[in-house]
């Protein structure tokens, strides 16, 4: 019976196909704000591990760990892109919706073309584009175009001196020093500390567990970017 009705349902106007576009979209950039608040909380948990290893001098965790710090800010960084470009699209569409009118037909947009081929390629958002690019192409609002690979999200990260630099950055930023610095300081800083501090810090650390914690800050870091 459903199906039957399909057959009868109106289509939609060229400006309700529009106004669904752009609502959509809206959406969407809703959902690129919660993930980069998902994001961004979990950084803190990273942070202060960070800290946490650097004051053992556990520098190849620290390390390890402002890696996928790294990782998740570029990732931050894409989503805002992301969110510009969508929100360029749905602007684009609106242009459309005047046009639309006088013309009574969806009018093809170059703007939009070369946005959603953008968008495509981008790992978080290359389902959901290539959905409109579908139904944009159906309606005659941008050509077919080819499916481009995905462009990966870690590309940058074969430069493992760019990679390093940004460590540094990010353990000179936590800990207020160099990550070649650390290591003296750390031990310089505890022969300040009064006996009572000493003994707190030599209490045995169960490697296996800490392990373990590491292992799961990643993880949930890992699952909040994809």
């Amino acid at each position: 019976m459903d199906s039957v009705k399909g057959l009868f349902k109106p289509k939609p106007t060229p400006q309700q196909q529009l106004r669904d576009w752009q609502r959509r979209l809206r959406q969407e950039c809703r959902n690129v704000d919660r993930q980069i608040r998902d994001v961004q909380r979990e950084e803190k948990n990273v942070q202060k591990a960070i800290k946490d290893c650097a004051k053992r001098n556990d520098m190849a965790s620290a390390k390890s760990l402002a890696k996928e710090l790294v990782r998740s800010r570029r990732a931050v960084t894409r989503l805002y892109e992301n969110k510009a470009q969508l929100n360029s699209v749905s602007m684009h569409l609106g242009e459309l919706v005047a046009t639309s009118r006088a013309v009574g037909h969806l009018s093809k947009s170059v703007d939009v073309m070369k946005l959603v081929n953008k968008l495509m390629k981008a790992p978080e958002m290359a389902a959901t584009m290539q959905e409109f690019s579908k139904e944009m192409t159906k309606a005659g609002v941008i050509e077919e175009m080819m499916n481009d690979a995905v462009d990966s999200a870690l590309d940058s990260e074969d430069i493992e001196e760019e990679i390093e630099e940004e460590v540094d950055k990010v353990l000179t930023e936590l800990a207020g020093e160099t990550a070649s610095e650390l290591p003296d300081a750390v031990r310089k800083e505890r022969l300040k500390q009064p006996s009572t501090s000493q003994t707190v810090d030599e209490e045995p650390i169960a490697e296996g567990a800490e392990d373990d914690e590491l292992d799961q800050i990643r993880a949930r870091l890992a699952n909040v970017r994809s």
